[in-house]
């Protein structure tokens, strides 16, 4: 019997916070609508892109002396901050997992605090590029530009108040339904990081 209540009491210890739950792939974390909506985003920016790129290839000239109008600094100092925000929202993540609730909501705030640098540094050039009269309009190259950064800085803004949002309703909670939320809103911050993988070097770096 001692030997029964031991390991019994051992296993209790070494048994993880939320245990992994190997899922069908048909019900990931967030539901299959939530993962159809991220597939979704994603063909469209991409359709953006390719669409793009045909345009480009008939107005090469206008696309590469309106793409040197850009700031490549601060494009990537932008892709660093973003993938910055991604390592920290994986951190949050792991550490809500294993228990460690003060760990995932300080790498949580890291995320929404590099989310609003993301945010100023694009408005600080949105407000530059405003007053060189590089705005909607001015040539197919900055229509896209600004149809692309603007739809992407949406979703950046979205993924905050889904975050803020997942902290208000679960960052207190230890079921393991906040852990499957958390996961839901990690994947679509993620999103974010990947789409604008793709913008980065099709806007600032290809013409």
């Amino acid at each position: 019997m001692n030997r029964s209540a031991t390991a019994e009491s051992a296993e209790s210890i070494d048994t993880p916070a939320h245990p992994p739950d190997h899922k069908h792939f048909l019900y990931p974390p967030g539901g299959i609508l939530l993962w159809m909506l991220i597939s979704l985003e994603l063909f469209t920016f991409g359709a953006a892109i390719i669409v793009m790129m045909f345009s480009a290839h008939k107005e090469p000239s206008l696309f590469h002396d309106s793409a040197a109008k850009l700031d490549a600094v601060k494009g990537s100092v932008n892709t660093v901050v973003l993938l910055t925000s991604g390592y920290f929202m994986a951190l949050c993540v792991h550490n809500f997992r294993n228990r460690k609730a003060a760990a995932s909501h300080r790498f949580l705030g890291l995320t929404l605090a590099a989310g609003l640098v993301f945010i100023a540094i694009k408005s600080f050039e949105y407000s530059h590029k405003i007053a060189e009269g590089y705005t909607i309009g001015t040539n197919t190259f900055f229509d896209f530009y600004w149809f692309l950064t603007g739809f992407h800085l949406v979703h950046v803004v979205a993924g905050m108040v889904i975050l803020l949002g997942w902290y208000v309703t679960h960052g207190r909670s230890e079921h393991a339904s906040a852990l499957d939320s958390l996961e839901a809103s990690a994947a679509f911050w993620h999103m974010c990081d990947l789409i604008w993988l793709f913008l980065f070097p099709v806007l600032y770096l290809v013409f």
